[in-house]
């Protein structure tokens, strides 16, 4: 395979929650001329997302909480609230594998325990400048499934209200802008294009 980047130079910008690099590359164009360009990157590391389904009663948990880059772009939240997103359960792999932070994300953040976790698809959310990859789950509650209030964990600063929605009117909350996380549309519309809910 020909090599098509070079990396010429790279600058660590910052390196606190996530770290953010200034990197120098040398792209060889589709008619063979090389082009130096400057890209700024932002890795936090991979992640994972589980959406909560109930068949039977057709519904959806979702959390709402706060977001800071949401605050600063300055859009209004759900409730008028600025900064504040209706988003399925996700979390920082932080060392373990997809499927077991889906599994704990769920619990700490919606207080529901999951077995049957199924992998929808991974994607990267922002490629143009985040180097984040998100696996992408489904997984079944009931009332039995339901071990805490969930809520997040206090010291890694989450706030997190658990929220429980009837598939029709989650799906409509993405056309009125009330849900405007990827992550949660996609998934909303993985349980409603495969027939699941």
């Amino acid at each position: 395979m020909t090599e098509r980047v070079r990396i010429v130079g790279e600058e660590l910008l910052s390196d606190n929650w996530g770290v953010v690099k200034k990197t120098t590359i040398e792209l060889r164009r589709s008619s063979g001329e090389w082009q130096r360009q400057v890209r700024e990157t932002y890795d936090r590391g991979d992640g994972a997302a589980v959406l909560l389904y109930n068949r039977e009663h057709r519904t959806v948990v979702l959390t709402r909480q706060f977001r800071f880059p949401v605050y600063v772009h300055g859009a209004p939240g759900t409730s008028g609230d600025r900064g504040w997103l209706i988003e399925a359960v996700a979390g920082k792999l932080d060392g373990d594998d997809p499927i077991t932070t889906a599994r704990k994300e769920a619990e700490e953040e919606s207080g529901y325990h999951v077995h049957d976790v199924e992998l929808v698809m991974s994607a990267y959310m922002s490629p143009g400048s985040v180097t984040e990859k998100l696996s992408l789950f489904i997984a079944e509650y009931d009332s039995t499934t339901r071990k805490s209030a969930g809520g997040g964990l206090a010291d890694e600063g989450e706030d997190i209200e658990v929220l429980e929605f009837g598939i029709d009117d989650a799906l409509a909350m993405i056309g009125t802008g009330e849900i405007a996380d990827a992550k949660t549309i996609m998934l909303l519309q993985h349980v409603r294009l495969r027939g699941i809910i």
